[in-house]
């Protein structure tokens, strides 16, 4: 099978066999490449150059792309289902409408990346630069994104039930309509208290862990009427998050 350039037409590379299944393009030289609506199931491209590479409809389940070059690609629509992206860098790369459901993007590089409406169910994204990234209605149910950072992402009306946000940078995060019920967001940056912040779906213990923070600050600079709110809170709510962190102290 012969691999073009998007722009020149010309050839690139020429790989024995009738598709790219399975195929070794370890450390391959796609800079630019068309592979549009490809078959690169199980594909060997580690560290491979794709800089650019058009792979719009690409199917990449469960091919190898870490630490490979993917800055700028266009991966629209492309299934990339139980494909390993650790440390892949993918900056500015466009993931619109992507399925990435169980993909590892272990600490991969997806600063300004277009990832709206994309499928990240039960996906690896711990410790994942998505800094300033576009998630807006992208499902990250179930996903780990634990120690990722979140911060200036857009995260609007996305699907957070059950993810692991725990040391997420949310900072600037766009949160408005995302639903959170059931996220666990310990030791994270916290839901940014602007407008980005409105209209989130939380649950029980979204808003105990919200209570409990509210609620051991120093407010002794509030007027009476703020005072008389705080107090209004009853004890059981301001110590409903001991239900869910053995390691919180009542009060």
């Amino acid at each position: 099978m012969k691999i073009k350039n998007r722009y020149t037409g010309k050839k690139m590379l020429e790989v024995p066999g009738a598709d790219l299944r399975r195929a070794d393009l370890r450390r391959a030289n796609l800079f630019m490449a068309d592979l549009r609506r490809a078959d690169l199931f199980g594909a060997d491209l580690r560290r491979a150059d794709l800089r650019r590479a058009d792979l719009f409809g690409a199917d990449l389940r469960r091919a190898d792309l870490s630490e490979a070059n993917l800055s700028e690609a266009n991966l629209s629509g492309a299934d990339l289902s139980e494909a390993d992206l650790r440390r892949a860098d993918l900056f500015r790369a466009n993931l619109f409408r992507a399925d990435l459901r169980r993909a590892d993007l272990f600490r991969a590089n997806l600063f300004m990346a277009n990832l709206r409406r994309a499928d990240l169910r039960r996906a690896n994204l711990s410790m994942a630069d998505l800094r300033r990234a576009n998630l807006r209605r992208a499902d990250l149910s179930g996903a780990n994104l634990s120690g990722a950072d979140l911060s200036g992402a857009n995260l609007s009306m996305a699907d957070l039930r059950r993810a692991d946000l725990r040391r997420a940078d949310l900072r600037r995060a766009d949160l408005r309509r995302a639903d959170l019920r059931g996220a666990d967001l310990d030791f994270s940056s916290g839901i940014p208290y602007h407008c980005g912040g409105t209209g989130i779906k939380g649950d029980e213990r979204l808003f105990a862990q919200m209570i409990f923070h509210l609620t051991r600050q120093d407010w002794s600079g509030l007027s009476d009427e703020s005072k008389n709110v705080l107090s209004s809170i009853s004890q059981k709510a301001l110590n409903s998050f001991c239900r869910y962190r053995t390691d919180v102290e009542p009060i």
